[in-house]
């Protein structure tokens, strides 16, 4: 193990810094930190955001095991996952997707198939949830681990924007849209791994949307969803794939366009929205993002609807975590 990463609370991030000063750390000014502090190889960095410590370089393990965990975060589970979550090591696929809440790019769904052996691979390889890894590098070395690790049990479905458009405008919600998604990722590694008795993923709808959406192969499967799933390795690994197949699109086509596609709906999207519609039309929107969202009307009113009113959208929709009109 070469890096981990914890949230921390307030009271833990003092507590860190008064043990990193009392075992010798030396610490240095870094953009974003609350503080970061050097020992030999090993660094620790506590962000702002979350906040949430890096560790990283030589002896984190023995770092993490016998300082951080029982002397800030106050728990052992550093190499005790199968006592404190043996479920995430039995056989099941997880399934996550990316880009749904941004307004360039495709709708990205992934699976990955684990079981004891993949699992503890993929833990000991720094597979974490993909929304805890901001380097697009990282993303794409541990998207690699994956591919290697889970003996080609991976599955994507890439719904690039003009399909995406075409899909949402025939179901009319996303939740809908997103268990057809799912419903083919199971599918299609259900194809290749027919004995796996479970699929876990994150909270997005009821499950019936999924089951729903299955063809017979995939009828007995047991559709598990809670709130928070990508702490469980397999849905971790599958968040990480579809990560990449997002930032993948996304910077071919911005090659392709000579412009960067960023993500998101930040001001910075609306601005490259304005230049694309200037050089090549209001449709062109339809191929590169989802003119559902707000900001399609917002650049193109002649062109695009604005969605319906937050309150009304979930009056129609009851299923939370799912954003349509960003």
């Amino acid at each position: 193990m070469n890096s981990y990463t914890h949230a921390l609370t307030q009271q833990q991030v003092r507590k860190l810094r008064a043990l990193l000063e009392k075992s010798g750390f030396e610490f240095a000014p870094k953009e974003w930190t609350i503080f970061f502090a050097q020992k030999n190889k090993l660094s620790v960095a506590v962000y702002e955001k979350g906040p949430k410590v890096l560790v990283q370089g030589r002896g984190v393990e023995e770092f993490v095991q016998f300082e951080l965990e029982p002397k800030v975060l106050g728990e052992a589970k550093l190499g005790y996952e199968e006592v404190h979550s043996p479920e995430m090591f039995e056989p099941h696929f997880g399934v996550d997707e990316s880009g749904k809440g941004d307004f360039f790019g495709p709708l990205v769904i992934s699976g990955v198939y684990v079981d004891r052996g993949i699992g503890r691979k993929l833990l000991d390889g720094g597979v974490v949830d993909s929304k805890r890894i901001s380097s697009d590098a990282r993303i794409r070395v541990l998207a690699d681990t994956i591919r290697k690790t889970s003996q080609g049990l991976v599955e994507t479905v890439l719904i690039g924007p003009a399909k995406y458009n075409e899909l949402y405008e025939k179901f009319g919600n996303l939740n809908r849209l997103l268990g057809w998604g799912h419903a083919r990722v199971i599918e299609n590694l259900l194809a290749r791994k027919p004995g796996c008795p479970r699929s876990l993923s994150d909270q997005f709808a009821d499950a019936r949307v999924i089951k729903e959406s299955l063809m017979r192969h995939g009828r007995n499967i047991v559709l598990e969803q809670r709130p928070r799933a990508e702490s469980d390795i397999a849905v971790a690994a599958a968040s990480i794939i579809a990560r990449e197949g997002f930032i993948n699109w996304l910077e071919r086509k911005g090659k392709e366009l000579g412009m960067r596609l960023e993500r998101g709906v930040s001001p910075g999207v609306k601005e490259t929205a304005k230049k694309l519609v200037e050089l090549k039309g209001p449709q062109a929107l339809r191929e590169v993002a989802k003119i559902h969202f707000r900001t399609a009307h917002e650049i193109a009113p002649e062109h695009y609807a604005a969605p319906p009113a937050r309150e009304n959208w979930r009056k129609m929709s009851k299923p939370t975590g799912a954003e349509s009109s960003t």
